[in-house]
This record gives structure tokens, C-alpha cells and sequence, in this order.
């Protein structure tokens, strides 16, 4: 029977992983190792300065307080003792779409998975102010099957991300991009010391004839992005080469 490891970035005691680990159940053994705390937006945050603890919840549920790096890591040396067949992170709470991949804890999961060398997913799932987690566990026990049944190339992990209701199918996607601005809300507190909230003041994607996750997904599709940790523009090395060699 194939090994799972499902975390998140949103806690253990989000709702949205026990879906998620619940419906992967029909696949394999799955083991849950996942933050004690929420930690949304860390990105690949790896910790390196503080030991890491393991809390056992019962069940095959681990809680750790760190990152979902770490969780990935602990889970595969520590808690399991050898790599899984499949990594799967989420199902988080809101998107995961575009540029935000760069943000996201639960796209980190699955990276790090990825660059163990096991095959990973992340699923996320529109926010609204009520969440029915049980359209995007079907979409992800899809994906896991065929992650299972089919290799990709190596270093290459998949990125689902999922709208409210019933889906009307699959599409393969590229990432999308955003006029991506951020705002700095500056106040000060009761003892006059300046604090500082980071807000969005502007997020406006940009079409690609139905080609990118963001388009899929407002369409009713299930978005499905393969991604990779290598971040080379290879277009620009000839450039960039003629250019150094033009300067030295």
C-alpha cells in the first residue's frame, strides 16, 4: 500500500487537511505531519535557528512547530523513516494562484516533497466564509492516483488549486501574472512605537487566452499547474552571457 504524507500551512487542526487526509485514505496509508500552528505565507521557510519538536495527536497525526518544510523533512526522516510514495499539501484555505506560488506555504510543502525526490501536490481551494473542502479532495484523489500511476520529471510537482461547487472538469495550466502592489499601512500603538500592516492595493491578473490557472478556475475548472523549483530564465543566459563578455 502506497505511503502518503499530507501537511499544510494552515495547522494540524485545520479542517481542510483532515478532508484532505481523510479522502487520500482510499489510496494508501496516510500519516499527517503538519504545523501546531498556522503558518500561512512562510513560504520555504526551512528552521535552523531553534530545535524543532514533534507533538503526537494519535491516530497517524504529528504536529510540529515549525514550517511546512519542516514538516516535510521530519515527517520522511523522523516520524516515517523513509521517503513516501506521495507528498500532499492542503487543502489551504484560499488560492494559491500566480505569483503567490512564491508565498505560499502549502506550494512549499509539495516543493519540498519534490525536491526529495518524491512525487508532491498542493491544493488549495477558493475562500469564502464557508468552506466545503469536499470537491477540491476529490480533485486531489485524482491527482495523487495519477501521480501515483505515472511518473513526471524529476524536481516537477503539481499545483491544484480549486473554485466552490462541483467542477466541470480538469485543465492543465500555466501560472498566471499580476500587476502585483503592495501597500504599507503605517500606525502607531498606545506607547507612540510605530507598527506596520502589509496589504495588497492592487491585484489585477492577466489573461492568456484560458491558458492560466487563474482563468481555469474563475471558468469553474480545476486548475492543474506542473511547477518546479528551478527558477533559470534560460531565454535570458545567451544575453546575459554577451553581455559579461562584452563588459570583461
Amino acid at each position: 500500500m502506497p505511503a502518503i504524507l499530507v501537511t499544510n500551512d494552515d495547522g494540524v487542526s485545520s479542517p481542510g487537511i483532515h478532508a484532505l487526509a481523510d479522502a487520500l485514505k482510499a489510496l494508501g496509508e496516510v500519516t499527517v505531519v503538519a504545523p501546531t500552528q498556522e503558518a500561512s505565507a512562510i513560504g520555504h521557510a526551512l528552521t535552523l535557528r531553534r530545535p524543532l519538536r514533534i507533538d503526537a495527536h494519535g491516530g497517524g497525526v504529528y504536529a510540529v512547530d515549525g514550517t511546512p518544510t519542516d514538516c516535510v523533512n521530519l515527517g520522511v526522516d523522523v516520524i516515517l523513516k523513509r521517503r513516501p510514495d506521495l507528498v500532499v499539501s492542503g487543502i489551504n484555505k484560499g488560492w494559491n494562484l500566480g505569483d503567490d506560488v512564491t508565498y505560499s506555504g502549502t506550494v512549499a510543502g509539495a516543493m519540498e516533497g519534490a525536491l526529495l525526490g518524491i512525487p508532491a501536490v498542493a491544493v488549495s481551494l477558493r475562500r469564502t466564509p464557508e468552506f466545503d473542502f469536499s470537491h477540491a479532495a476529490e480533485a486531489a484523489v485524482t491527482v495523487a492516483r495519477a501521480a501515483l500511476a505515472h511518473r513526471w520529471p524529476a524536481r516537477t510537482f503539481l499545483n491544484i488549486n480549486v473554485n466552490t461547487g462541483p467542477p466541470k472538469g480538469f485543465r492543465v495550466t500555466t501560472q498566471a501574472r499580476r500587476n502585483h502592489v503592495t501597500q504599507i499601512d503605517s500606525r502607531v500603538d498606545p506607547r507612540g512605537q510605530a507598527y506596520y500592516w502589509i496589504e495588497e492595493a492592487l491585484d489585477e491578473w492577466h489573461p492568456d487566452g484560458g491558458r492560466t490557472d487563474y482563468e481555469a478556475v474563475m471558468e469553474g475548472y480545476v486548475s492543474v499547474t506542473p511547477l518546479q523549483a528551478d527558477l533559470t530564465d534560460y531565454d535570458a543566459m545567451e544575453t546575459l552571457d554577451g553581455v559579461l563578455k562584452a563588459r570583461f
